[in-house]
């Protein structure tokens, strides 16, 4: 399929009002009364489709696969075999486009385990914009991508959500899958004015709206997918109704599900926003401009280093907190004493890492255990000895008393090091095609 040819079968589809289908609720969704369902795509197995999904499908109902595991917004090019499997499960089910979303989800082999999101810089949207471009020409389907809810923002960002939704758009020609309850969510928690960004945002180009449900909790907003869809979503819901008409509206619920009573409520308070705030205007065909320039590896090699920056710092912080357990359970043993010296080369390794993320793990783990027995031998001055015992934050940086044993447990640290941060460089940062 060509790009214009996807763009405008995208443009001319009606979807309605439909639900997240999930295995715990496949029975009631399919006495619901929905236009079409959303699949998770990576639950969905080819040679297995459910069998609630099939009768779905039998009766006309569509059936859009829902992506979590590309990483488009990561520094790597898309995984070809990820790819080809989405591409699969859009073939099965007979789908007339597929969504993922606009985040990272790894770097290099560490899984983060949650999407998170794309520094919304100039080299953040040129990277996003050729992986973009990558995954559309292998897909045989137009392809939609998601706003997150984000649970942190990047420094020195130079781009609104909303501006850097419409550049991404307007190069590329993607569809926008917009999830307001994720705008709720920014704004919430990040003070992001989420109509505003609804100002901003291309909605000729929206192929259909996510809703969802949260909870407030000590100021911040959860985005659990486990509640109720709250009257501020449903209102900025009608906000976007107001400025363009969606071609579908879609309602999450991942968990805590309610009786199917309560989620056939939760559809008809949508279907009245929609018809309550309908705009006449529609999605329009958007055509990106041929081709596109090539990302510059070092665009590409500076945005791994952020990610891995930020993929490391849980394993410093999980180190520090397995080394006070140690102490906690085990005081003043030779145990705590020599896991503690291990662990402490742990520390190294993974600050290594985050002021230098382009290193190896195997050099991250080289350069901590240089460091680590520096710091013992050093302990042989007088000066350095006579610090420790004024200063317990010294004590605890640099010890007190040379102890020719400590060296080969640094040593140990540092080969688990070298083993546990592996993932972190295991894959290098994407190449340029040859």
């Amino acid at each position: 399929m060509t790009v214009e040819a996807g763009a405008r079968a995208v443009a001319g589809l009606r979807l309605g009002a439909g639900i997240g289908w999930r295995p715990e609720i496949a029975d009631a969704v399919e006495r619901m009364d929905v236009d079409w369902v959303e699949a998770v795509a990576e639950n969905v197995c080819p040679g297995h489709v459910p069998e609630s999904l099939l009768r779905l499908r039998a009766r006309g109902v569509t059936v859009v696969p829902h992506g979590v595991g590309l990483g488009l917004g990561g520094a790597e090019r898309p995984d070809p075999g990820r790819l080809a499997a989405l591409a699969e499960r859009a073939e099965v089910l007979g789908s007339p486009l597929v969504t993922e979303h606009i985040a990272f989800v790894r770097a290099g082999a560490l899984e983060a385990g949650h999407l998170l999101p794309v520094p919304r810089t100039r080299e953040g949207l040129a990277v996003l914009c050729e992986n973009i471009r990558i995954a559309r020409d292998s897909l045989p389907v137009p392809l939609a991508v998601e706003n997150i809810a984000a649970l942190f923002t990047w420094p020195d960002e130079e781009l609104t959500e909303g501006q850097f939704l419409y550049e991404l758009v307007e190069r590329t020609g993607v569809r926008l899958l917009i999830d307001v309850a994720n705008l709720y969510t920014n704004q919430v928690n990040s003070g992001e004015d989420a109509v505003r960004a609804l100002d901003e945002l291309p909605l000729e180009a929206l192929a259909y709206v996510h809703v969802a449900g949260g909870v407030l909790r000590e100021g911040v907003w959860h985005d659990t997918h486990a509640h109720p869809v709250p009257p501020q979503v449903l209102a900025l819901l009608g906000e976007l109704c107001a400025r363009a008409e969606p071609p579908g509206v879609l309602l999450e619920r991942d968990d805590d599900f309610p009786p199917a009573g309560e989620l056939e409520g939760e559809l008809r308070a949508i279907r009245e926003t929609v018809r309550g705030s309908a705009a006449a205007v529609r999605g329009n065909v958007v055509v990106p401009p041929a081709g596109g320039a090539a990302v510059p590896v070092a665009a590409r090699t500076r945005l791994a280093e952020e990610q891995y920056a930020l993929l490391a710092a849980p394993a410093a912080l999980a180190t520090i907190a397995l080394a006070l357990s140690v102490r906690a359970l085990w005081p003043a043993t030779d145990f705590a004493k020599y896991a503690g010296d291990a662990l402490y080369t742990v520390l190294l390794a993974c600050l290594c890492l985050l002021l230098a993320p382009a290193l190896a793990a195997r050099r991250a783990a080289a350069v901590a255990l240089a460091l680590s027995w520096a710091v013992e031998v050093v302990q042989l001055w007088p000066y350095v000895a006579g610090l420790s015992a004024r200063h317990t934050l010294a004590r605890y940086a640099i010890g007190s008393t040379f102890n020719a044993p400590d060296l080969l447990w640094y040593a140990v640290g540092a080969a688990l090091s070298a083993a546990v941060l592996a993932p972190l460089t295991g894959r290098a940062p994407a190449r340029e095609p040859r």
